[in-house]
C-alpha cells in the first residue's frame, strides 16, 4: 500500500483541520491514497470532545494576552497543547483495509512513537489506563484520532523541542497530576526536526506495512 507524505512546516491550527476534513472527504471517494501529514503548530490548545473547559487552568482572556490560541476540536481524548518544537502526525488512511480495528490503529501510532524515540537512545513506554508515549512517568506525547467511514483523522503530537511551560496552563490529557517532558529535555539539547521527521516516517512505514512517497505541498497550500 502506498501512503503520501507530505511535510507542512508551521501552520495554524484552524488551517490544518479543514485540510484534513478535505483529504478526508478525498480519501472517501478514493480519490487520494493514505496520506501523512506533518508539521508544527503555532502555539494552540486544543479540547477533545471528551475533555473539560476546566482542564484550563487559567481564563480564555490570558490565552490571547500570551498569544495562545483555543479550540474546541471533534478529536478525542481531553486537553492538549500544540507549538513550535512539536511534530504534529495527522494520517489520513482507510482502517477498511486494515481490519477496522480502532484499537490496533492506536497502539500502532504509540509503537511507531516508541521505535522513534528508541532511534535517539530514549526507552518509553504506553501506559495501562491512558493513551499516549511516556518516559517514565511523564507523558512525552499524545494522541487522540477521530473516525470518518473508517478513515482516519487527527493523531499524535510529540514533543521534540517544545516550550514546556505552556503545558502549567493545563492538566495535559485532563489529568491534573500528569507531568510532561521532552527529546530536547531528555537529552539535554535541541535535536533537529528533520532528523525526527526521518525516523517517524521510516517507522511509519514499517508499523503499517506502507510505502512512503513525498510529496509537493503546492497543491495543498493553494487550498488554505
Amino acid at each position: 500500500m502506498l501512503c503520501t507524505v507530505h511535510q507542512l512546516g508551521l501552520v495554524e491550527y484552524d488551517k490544518a483541520y479543514h485540510l484534513q476534513r478535505r483529504l478526508v472527504r478525498q480519501r472517501i471517494e478514493g480519490q487520494i491514497p493514505d496520506t501523512l501529514l506533518l508539521l508544527e503548530h503555532s502555539p494552540t490548545f486544543t479540547i477533545g470532545k471528551s475533555g473539560k473547559v476546566e482542564n484550563l487552568l487559567v481564563p480564555k482572556e490570558e490565552l490571547a494576552k500570551q498569544g495562545i490560541s483555543l479550540f474546541f476540536t471533534d478529536r478525542g481524548g481531553d486537553i492538549t497543547y500544540h507549538g513550535p518544537g512539536q511534530l504534529v502526525a495527522y494520517p489520513i488512511i482507510d482502517l477498511r483495509r486494515r481490519g477496522k480495528d480502532i484499537h490496533k490503529y492506536v497502539c500502532d501510532l504509540e509503537e511507531v512513537i516508541i521505535r522513534t524515540l528508541d532511534d535517539l537512545s530514549i526507552k518509553a513506554r504506553k501506559d495501562a489506563n491512558y493513551v499516549g508515549v511516556w518516559v517514565g512517568n511523564e507523558a512525552i506525547a499524545a494522541i487522540g484520532v477521530s473516525i470518518k467511514r473508517w478513515i482516519t483523522m487527527h493523531g499524535f503530537a510529540l514533543n521534540v523541542n517544545s516550550n514546556l511551560e505552556s503545558f502549567s496552563l493545563i492538566n495535559p490529557c485532563g489529568i491534573s497530576s500528569e507531568r510532561v517532558t521532552s527529546i530536547s529535555k531528555l537529552l539535554s539539547q535541541d535535536v533537529p526536526m528533520e532528523l525526527v521527521i526521518g525516523r517517524v516516517t521510516e517507522h511509519f512505514s514499517e508499523v503499517f506495512d506502507t510505502r512512503i512517497e513525498w510529496v509537493s505541498n503546492t497543491s495543498l497550500r493553494s487550498h488554505w
